[in-house]
């Protein structure tokens, strides 16, 4: 763990403190606004001692990586005691998507195993995944659906925290209706104008 007196100041998030079971998103037009929020969720966890499971593409595990490291984060211990966990989004998504779906079955089984690796001893748990801004920039509007609101059973019986990304492309402002379900499913969301039936770009 990296003592919390050498850490630099984070810099600004949208959730405030992260409780167990917190659903995040954010929508983003900024790689680099993006890659700052993700740096803070990803480490706040390791800094008070959870484990965290990082599920994005090898670019922004890269990016990500490189941050954590100038942060002062010994990845190489962490990855060792399974307390940072970093997959490649596309792989992990391949585990259980069939015929374009997302199996259920398939996902707890992959996922559930993920996050019982990372809890060990009794580690709080927080994940990133990116899957869903994958089958989002495909056009999968429904299928997005279907794995945010498998998450958030996962969620419900396993307790972590969950923050998800999306980058603001033309499917957030073509797809409203299911924009409007994705945003329902989060108990927060940067990025967007929330309106009374949803969400819709600002």
């Amino acid at each position: 763990m990296v003592p919390m007196t050498t850490l630099p100041k984070p810099p600004p998030v949208f959730w405030g403190e992260v409780t167990p079971c917190e659903h995040l998103a954010e929508f983003y037009t900024e790689e680099s606004e993006f890659l700052a929020s993700l740096q803070a969720f990803v480490g706040e966890g390791l800094a008070v001692g959870e484990a965290v499971v990082v599920i994005a593409t090898a670019t922004h595990l890269s990016s990500l990586e490189m941050r954590l490291r100038e942060a002062g984060f010994d990845l190489p211990a962490m990855l060792a005691a399974q307390q940072y966990l970093p997959l490649d989004a596309a792989t992990t998504l391949s585990r259980f998507m069939r015929n374009g779906w997302p199996d259920e079955a398939l996902f707890a089984r992959t996922i559930g195993e993920l996050l019982q690796t990372a809890r060990g001893e009794g580690r709080r748990v927080r994940a990133f995944g990116e899957m869903v801004a994958l089958l989002w920039a495909q056009g999968h509007s429904g299928a997005t659906v279907r794995l945010e609101h498998l998450w958030n059973d996962l969620c419900a019986s396993g307790a972590f925290a969950l923050f998800c990304a999306y980058p603001r492309i033309g499917q957030t402002r073509n797809l409203s209706h299911s924009l409007a379900e994705v945003c329902a499913l989060h108990s927060q969301v940067a990025g967007l104008k929330l309106e009374s039936g949803g969400c819709e770009p600002a």
